[in-house]
């Protein structure tokens, strides 16, 4: 596994990614289009030849926001979340931010065992977050 900076031309891979992972959920292509225009940081996770996972960070000055995280069914379980988020990690620390927030679906379980080995802590809690399921979103944050 390799990674390597999200591009315009991973759009398409990611998006299917998105839809099965994620359905009516899924963010569109314009919302990466915007992310990439903005200059957030993103990252993809590949084999060399196919996307495996990806992820991205949203920096401001003051602080950190982990805008998504997605890996592909058939590579789950291999320690590609782990890696986008700790590539994530990394660019927030060499931007010296010192506080890293996500939101999280409140019954992704697993997602929040992840974020919890490296120090993310519940701090709320954003009802309806998700849509159109209404599902809640739990909000974690670190710091550095």
């Amino acid at each position: 596994m390799e990674l390597g900076r999200f591009r315009w031309w991973h759009i398409a891979e990611v998006l299917r990614i998105e839809q099965d992972l994620f359905g009516n959920e899924m963010w569109s292509p314009a919302m990466f289009w915007n992310e990439l225009a903005q200059r957030h940081f993103y990252v993809v996770a590949s084999d060399g030849e196919a996307v495996l996972g990806y992820a991205g960070l949203a920096v401001s000055p003051d602080e950190a926001w982990v805008q998504n995280i997605g890996v592909r069914r058939d590579a789950q379980r291999r320690g590609i979340g782990r890696s986008l988020l700790e590539a994530l990690l990394a660019e927030a620390d060499r931007r010296g931010i010192k506080q890293t927030l996500l939101e999280v679906a409140v019954d992704n379980a697993p997602a929040q065992r992840l974020y919890a080995t490296y120090d993310f802590e519940p701090v709320g809690i954003r009802r309806g977050y998700y849509q159109p399921s209404n599902t809640d979103a739990l909000v974690m944050m670190r710091n550095a």
